[in-house]
């Protein structure tokens, strides 16, 4: 405990959302908990304001951290870059640097075959995830150059198989993985660490994709040999908090797919 102690950390979609036994529900709020465990503030995005409130009140609450929370829906209809700016310069002025960026928000509106995909549907994805990672590494960078920090950046598993139903979200997720290799050339001169994560985790919107696609899910995602999927925090979230410490800082330009149960620790 402790690894990220006095950091500070950007997560996207990073507000409360847990499953049915109360568990992290999300691989964004799996994060941000995984973290704050280790002692790191955070700065949490999100579309929903209650459920960035409610991971505000719960992390500081259980964990000593500070949280600062920021409703921002990266879309084509507004300024999203400024956005992204206000973000980052609030969190500097705040806790006066960032450590780590994660770019784990994304919408998409997956099942729906590439032939009948909408461009209002394209663009969802394509702004929500790889504008905003893009927006966000542009915006922290001479913050992370300063902390030599590290960046993660969540790719897809659908994307690099070509899942039934993600056409968008796939292509969003492939041109992330390929946004990340670049950093991971150019900045490595700064100290900058830069990896994607391809996670195949049990969330609450892959419960709902279960119930309204079966046989679509069935074929995208069937069960790892561990018979289970990843765990948001315990998983996913003990990676990010390995990809942020000394003991990986090689790692870079990496893309990590985690199926069930995989788990990397310092």
């Amino acid at each position: 405990m402790g690894h990220l102690k006095g950091k500070t950390a950007i997560i996207t979609g990073g507000g409360r959302t847990v499953l049915k036994d109360g568990s992290c529900g999300s691989i964004g709020y799996g994060i941000a908990t995984a973290y704050a465990k280790e002692g790191c503030n955070l700065v949490l995005t999100g579309r929903t304001e209650q459920k960035l409130l409610d991971a505000k009140e719960e992390l500081e609450r259980l964990y000593g951290i500070k949280v600062l929370t920021f409703t921002a829906n990266i879309q084509k209809e507004v300024d999203s870059e400024a956005i992204v700016e206000n973000v980052v310069k609030q969190a500097v002025d705040t806790f006066g640097g960032i450590d780590v960026l994660i770019n784990c928000a994304q919408a998409s509106e997956a099942g729906v075959p590439l032939a009948f995909n909408t461009t209002e549907q394209f663009d969802l994805a394509i702004y929500s995830g790889l504008y905003a990672a893009f927006y966000y590494m542009k915006a922290c960078y001479p913050y992370l150059t300063a902390s030599q920090g590290t960046v993660i950046n969540f790719a897809s598993s659908a994307g690099m198989s070509g899942g039934l139903g993600q056409a968008a979200n796939g292509a969003a997720k492939e041109g992330i993985r390929a946004l990340t290799r670049v950093a991971a050339t150019e900045w490595a001169e700064d100290g900058i660490n830069v990896n994607s994560i391809c996670p195949l985790a049990w969330t609450a919107q892959m419960e709902k994709y279960a119930k309204a696609y079966p046989e679509s899910f069935k074929k995208n995602w069937p069960m790892p040999p561990m018979k289970r999927f990843g765990d948001p925090e315990k998983e996913i979230g003990e990676v990010c908090v390995a990809l942020a410490t000394p003991a990986f800082k090689y790692m870079t330009g990496e893309t990590i797919t985690l199926e069930g149960g995989m788990s990397l620790r310092p």
